[in-house]
């Protein structure tokens, strides 16, 4: 069989959106030593794709970061079946909050240099030295401690529509770029508590490692991440501290936690907290647009991007031609903050 999807993605999209199946989307981790990602990776592949099963995975030599929806009557199977490799034994699923079962239209599996890029090249950095996790009632108890710093470790388009109370959250783009950002911000705080927290578990577990390794005697992180937070809160009616909405990186982008909307629209300033990706096929911008100005812009982020997406598909092929990335891109990093709408959304 073939180890790859050659199917148009826009076939497969038609095709899960008329699926009548019941899916469930879940994710898990582990770092533990592989010694052929490659060969594990074209072995999960024919028996993933026999289950049903889309998403995202990444294989490295230091472990697995998977991300996946399957139907709900092979989810049994799928555990017994990962399960009987004692590398993934008795792993933890993180099963989606709002779930359509339209999160993956296909299968990617990658084999990459890390499960997590972290930019760090020290042999000496054990990442399975991590710091203590917490359960949702625990961290909730350490977050009420004066003595105690949390922080996001997830990025800034993220952590912009939804996290913890009183949470520190960097202004940064990649895992990479927040290790050393939180390394430069905690330094002199090496004896404070410090409260890591992600999406699911899977960065804090890194960075608690690495701020070890750089000397904080006290460092915590959430189990499970957010996905297991609201899970335990829901189920043990505890107070919910985090706020807002949960980003995914699959086709939902987002999971609402609770009804606050604390962003806002990055074109008009109208409370939002939708991210969409622009129209453009040459730009693809994630960002936060409401209703209003998705049909005012047509789902684009700039009038150029939008003047580019109306072309014919021949029309905008030639424009591309000797071109790189449209204009949006050198202002990417910016996330199309409030000091820059005038400016940005004129598109000239």
């Amino acid at each position: 069989m073939q180890l790859r999807n050659l199917v148009n993605k826009h076939e497969l999209k038609a095709k899960l959106a008329g699926a009548s199946e019941k899916r469930r989307t879940l994710s898990f981790y582990r770092y533990v030593k592989i010694e052929n990602p490659h060969e594990l990776r074209d072995q999960l592949f024919m028996k993933w794709s026999d289950l049903g099963v889309m998403g995202r995975i990444y294989l490295a030599h230091e472990g697995i970061n998977a991300q996946l929806s399957l139907p709900e009557e092979n989810l049994e199977k799928f555990e017994k079946e990962l399960y009987s490799d004692v590398r993934f034994k008795d792993v933890p699923f993180k099963i989606a909050v709002e779930d359509n079962g339209k999160s993956f239209y296909k299968l990617t599996i990658k084999v990459k240099e890390k499960i997590v890029a972290d930019g760090l090249d020290d042999a000496t950095f054990d990442s399975s030295n991590t710091g203590t996790h917490l359960d949702a009632e625990n961290f909730n108890k350490l977050m009420d401690d004066e003595n105690t710093l949390v922080v996001d470790m997830r990025n800034q388009y993220e952590s912009e529509v939804g996290h913890f109370e009183k949470a520190i959250c960097p202004d940064a783009d990649t895992f990479r770029e927040e290790l050393q950002y939180v390394k430069k911000l905690l330094a002199g705080k090496e004896e404070r508590q410090i409260l890591l927290y992600c999406t699911g578990g899977i960065r804090c577990e890194k960075a608690s490692a690495y701020l070890k390794h750089e000397g904080f005697k006290n460092t915590y992180q959430l189990h499970g991440g957010i996905i297991q937070y609201a899970k335990e809160v829901k189920e043990k009616d505890l107070d919910c501290k985090f706020k807002g909405k949960n980003f995914v990186f699959d086709e939902r982008v987002g999971e609402r936690i609770t009804d606050d909307v604390i962003s806002e629209c990055h074109q008009c300033g109208a409370k939002c907290d939708t991210h969409t990706n622009c129209k453009n096929d040459d730009c693809h911008l994630l960002f936060i647009q409401c209703e209003s100005c998705r049909e005012k812009y047509a789902g684009c982020c700039t009038l150029n991007c939008q003047k580019i997406s109306s072309l014919s598909i021949e029309e905008q092929r030639e424009l591309r031609k000797g071109k790189n990335k449209t204009d949006c891109i050198s202002v990417y990093k910016s996330r199309l903050r409030p000091k820059l709408r005038e400016q940005y959304i004129s598109g000239v």
